[in-house]
């Protein structure tokens, strides 16, 4: 999200609309994004397929992704394309849009928390969000993962940060990825259950990152599972070897054998 408002937008540029009148010959659309500035779509515009009746493909009130074909900018006049969207820029100009509007609406939710007029709360808390993250919804999506941590540098009272931090975690939900594997280990000691238990419990307590989660039990000896969770394949990945590289270690000093085959994702 920009805050830097923009009275008509650039050719090429999606913008998400909404439809408001129909005729023979083409569609006003409203663009939700620029104070409803009003758009006119071309019949020709509207499918890639021939269509008897433009209504077969439009409804009022229908809420799409639109392509600017045209700008001119001295009369404030904009034309779109909705035939000339592809379903890679729908989706993620949808997901953009979602991501939007769960921002603004958990923005207003501080707001409200604070006792604060929201477009206050959003020129002077979205905006430095934005400065520092790039986007509001990456802003808050830090906030849901690092909490205090991610923002102690903006300046931002006690309360602020407090709210900030208590509603991203509620509102903003954290995808996570995972990595996982099949461990198998052989020993033919005397003490050998008790060998295992020692290699896998020091799985578990490998110094790890707080986001990751590490989770080890038994497919059926000699095979055990290691499950690792986070928010990257990147750290993953580096706890992961050094799971190994513990286990490789433990498994020589009891003179047993290992071997990891990874899940394919």
């Amino acid at each position: 999200m920009s805050f830097e408002s923009k009275n008509l937008p650039d050719k090429g540029e999606l913008v998400i609309g909404t439809v408001e009148e129909i005729f023979e010959y083409g569609a006003y659309i409203r663009l939700d994004e620029y104070e409803n500035l009003k758009a006119y779509l071309p019949r020709n515009e509207v499918s890639t397929r021939w269509i008897r009746n433009i209504r077969d493909v439009l409804k009022e009130g229908q809420k799409a992704v639109f392509k600017v074909v045209r700008v001119d900018r001295r009369k404030g006049h904009v034309d779109v394309s909705l035939k000339r969207v592809s379903d890679s820029e729908r989706r993620k100009k949808l997901l953009e849009w979602k991501k939007l509007q769960k921002s603004l609406k958990t923005l207003e939710i501080v707001a409200l928390k604070l006792n604060r007029p929201f477009n206050e709360v959003l020129e002077s808390i979205g905006k430095k969000l934005v400065e520092k993250f790039g986007d509001l919804y990456a802003g808050l999506e830090e906030i849901a993962r690092f909490g205090e941590d991610a923002i102690k540098d903006l300046n931002l009272s006690e309360e602020e940060r407090k709210v900030l931090v208590d509603e991203a975690k509620r509102h903003i939900e954290i995808k996570k990825v995972k990595i996982s594997g099949t461990l198998f280990l052989f020993t033919i000691r005397g003490d050998g259950v008790k060998v295992i238990k020692e290699i896998l419990t020091s799985i578990k307590n490998i110094d790890r990152p707080k986001e990751i989660s590490v989770k080890v039990y038994t497919v059926g000896s000699p095979r055990y599972k290691i499950e690792l969770t986070g928010l990257n394949y990147k750290d993953l990945e580096k706890v992961l070897s050094k799971i190994l590289e513990e286990v490789k270690i433990k498994a020589q000093k009891h003179g047993a054998l290992m071997r990891f085959i990874r899940d394919r994702k």
